[in-house]
């Protein structure tokens, strides 16, 4: 088992630019991260939901691995996503991840089936045995159907199981309750907590959450770094500003309607706004999912107007 210090700041989850044929794009990918880095983030988070993981078949994810972290070489730590249904994939999945140099892996419960936490604690015990880098945990009810309980996180911290906590629940009072518990206990270390909701980051870091993981990091990484480090310095009507500028950006992801699901429309939107400030060649999604029409994108570029970001 391997622990860490904290993770702190802006660690966005970066998207997978994707050729019109679908394959990774990573003359793309690499100016992406060129432009977060450039943003002043704190670390980069690949083979999320952000960045299509559920849609990746493996080679992919093995390209993104070798692309994103051959390039950055260093800079910044770079997490990397092994979210898979069971034990075994997922294990292979870090295999693959260590030996590209993933500096800490990234891991959802188990899904598919219904597991009890009792299932889902031996899962993270299993990881972190063989991992031989930080495990951070990613709450993600809505799509894995399983909330990880705060006790049971921080008793896995206080393990040395559990470096920290992806939080992508929604859930402000849970998100709460482990940040006092957090502080309540003397044993968990420098257990790291990031929200994954980019529209309440100002709120969780007033909270005393560690930093951010925000999809929207993409588009503005300058902006989401200027609220995280207005908040560090206890500076909180800057950090609501820019907070507040962010929301209206994020308008994007609702471009589709209700012609799409808002995962297809989210990123979608993401995609045509990298596309539309020239830093991906294409906004290609992976099927299923349903791309942007030309109307909608033109919406996508009003955003971005609106934002000063073109």
């Amino acid at each position: 088992m391997t622990t860490a210090t904290a993770l702190t700041g802006v660690i966005p989850p970066v998207c997978t630019p994707l050729t019109p044929n679908l394959e990774v794009d990573t003359g793309s990918l690499t100016r992406l991260v060129d432009h977060l880095l450039d943003g002043g983030v704190d670390g980069l988070f690949v083979l999320g939901s952000t960045s299509e993981v559920a849609f990746l078949p493996d080679g992919h994810r093995r390209t993104v691995l070798d692309t994103v972290i051959g390039h950055v070489a260093g800079q910044v730590p770079v997490l990397a996503g092994v979210i898979d249904m069971t034990t075994p994939r997922v294990l292979d999945h870090t295999r693959v991840a260590v030996e590209a140099g993933a500096a800490a892996i990234v891991v959802t419960a188990p899904f598919y089936t219904r597991t009890h936490p009792v299932e889902i604690e031996a899962h993270f015990r299993a990881l972190a045995a063989r991992a031989g880098v930080p495990v951070y945990a990613y709450d993600l009810p809505v799509s894995v159907h399983s909330k990880l309980g705060a006790g049971m996180l921080l008793d896995l911290a206080a393990d040395g199981v559990l470096a920290g906590l992806k939080d992508s629940s929604g859930d402000d009072g849970n998100l709460r309750g482990l940040l006092l518990e957090r502080r309540e206990r003397a044993d968990v270390g420098s257990f790291s907590v990031l929200t994954g909701s980019e529209l309440t980051v100002d709120s969780a870091m007033w909270m005393g959450a560690d930093g951010a993981v925000p999809g929207l990091g993409n588009v503005d990484p300058h902006g989401y770094v200027r609220l995280v480090r207005a908040a560090a310095r206890g500076d909180w009507e800057a950090a609501r500003e820019e907070q507040e500028r962010l929301v209206r950006l994020f308008r994007l992801a609702f471009v589709g309607g209700t012609r799409m699901g808002l995962n297809s429309s989210a990123m979608g939107a993401f995609k045509a706004a990298l596309h539309l400030r020239g830093i991906i060649d294409h906004p290609a999604t992976m099927p299923p999912q349903i791309p942007l029409n030309e109307t909608e994108v033109g919406r996508v570029g009003k955003y971005l107007a609106t934002a000063g970001l073109l």
